[in-house]
């Protein structure tokens, strides 16, 4: 009895997630948590240790299905549009980036095969809640392998790009670095954005002491339900009118950036987004195993092929004016936030050798690399998968 209990079930889905916490910190995130996390649970599923519906059991299948929506306007409550505007064009290389990707969709599905390439491909250009759109449209068709395959293309998506925007930030950091020692002068980055100055304190920061955590979870729930509503008249997915409401209202500077990390509630909700996913491996048979790893395969080369052949061979590089930082910052959408701060920050440890010269890579490489990721993984993904799911 005392093994078949909800606190039994709850306790297991949270072990496997703070395994994967405990060694992604321990590992400076050189091992992903999430694919720790994934892994552990496929493996348990596949050897009979945890039954099929371990996340009803636990009592996580309601929450994580009204999770998803306040999690997306908490997301657009980040977005600040001034820094989107400076970095206008590494916003539109990312967006490109999305792009080539989705125009590569048509060279995997002679591949791969319809299903799994539109579940797959938002999945490589987006992070959980894309994830957790098309795995749960994909179950809901009947595309049960689709949905796994969805889900460890989540898992190991961090793997394939964390070295390839590594690669190529390296690159860039060593060509600035070795032109500064021979010349004493830093090369001139031709399109980085003018710095402002600091605009005043917004009406939050103002009026702090009456957003208390339940305020904002109010708020949040809010803007959920008129996301859901405006969502059924219009036929457009919710979690999109959420992220446009968060957008929207969070510009007015009459809410906190992040209202749900304000309201101490993100690490629960962002639980709940990943146990939607969840259910999906449980449906892995070790005869898929094989059929899984080749369209993982084939999705990434495909993926990697077109990021590299646009963004340094072909012009579109000129955008952003280098090709090192164009491929860099069309790999972001791979990892999105914190992976494109801690790989900028290892790039920055790992060639400059004095605080001169972490300055010049920090300049070059950290903006770019966090605003792709937002742009990409955080912001319009959900896009992304909100129209590709209609299609599966």
């Amino acid at each position: 009895m005392m093994f078949t209990s909800m606190y039994w079930y709850l306790f297991i889905c949270l072990l496997f997630f703070g395994i994967g916490d405990f060694l992604g910190v321990a590992t400076k995130a050189k091992v992903s948590a999430v694919f720790v996390s994934l892994m552990l649970f496929l493996i348990a599923f596949m050897a009979g240790w945890i039954p099929p519906d371990i996340i009803k059991k636990a009592g996580l299948d309601q929450i994580a299905k009204w999770s998803v929506i306040l999690l997306v306007f908490s997301m657009g409550t980040t977005i600040n549009m001034r820094e989107l505007i400076a970095e206008w064009r590494t916003v539109v290389t990312a967006l490109l980036a999305m792009g080539v990707i989705m125009l590569g969709a048509f060279l995997m599905m002679p591949f791969i095969g319809y299903e799994n390439t539109m579940v797959s491909v938002p999945i490589v250009t987006g992070g959980i809640v894309a994830t957790q759109i098309m795995t749960s449209g994909a179950m809901e068709h009947g595309f049960a392998l689709a949905a796994a395959l969805g889900t460890i293309v989540f898992a190991v998506q961090k793997f394939i790009g964390t070295p390839l925007a590594s690669y190529f930030g390296l690159k860039e950091a060593r060509f600035l670095i070795d032109e500064y020692r021979k010349t004493g002068v830093v090369p001139q980055d031709t399109y980085a954005p003018k710095k402002e100055s600091a605009a005043g304190p917004t009406f939050f920061e103002g009026h702090k002491k009456y957003y208390g955590q339940f305020t904002c979870l109010a708020i949040t729930a809010l803007f959920s339900w008129i996301a859901f509503v405006i969502g059924k008249w219009t036929g457009l997915s919710a979690t999109i009118w959420a992220l446009i409401l968060g957008a929207a209202v969070g510009s007015t500077g009459y809410l906190p950036r992040n209202i749900l990390k304000h309201a101490n509630a993100g690490g629960l909700l962002n639980c709940a987004v990943f146990c939607a996913i969840i259910p999906s491996l449980a449906t892995i048979k070790p005869e898929n195993l094989l059929t899984l790893s080749y369209s993982i395969c084939v999705i990434f080369a495909i993926s990697i092929f077109c990021i590299i052949v646009f963004f340094k061979y072909l012009p579109l590089w000129k955008i952003i004016g280098s090709k090192n930082v164009a491929v860099g910052v069309a790999a972001c959408q791979l990892i999105g936030f914190p992976a494109t701060y801690l790989v900028v920050n290892e790039i920055i440890n790992a060639v400059a050798e004095t605080e001169e010269e972490k300055k010049i890579i920090h300049e070059r490489l950290m903006a770019k690399y966090l605003v792709a990721g937002f742009v990409t993984v955080t912001t319009f993904s959900v896009i992304v998968a909100g129209i590709f799911v209609k299609f599966i």
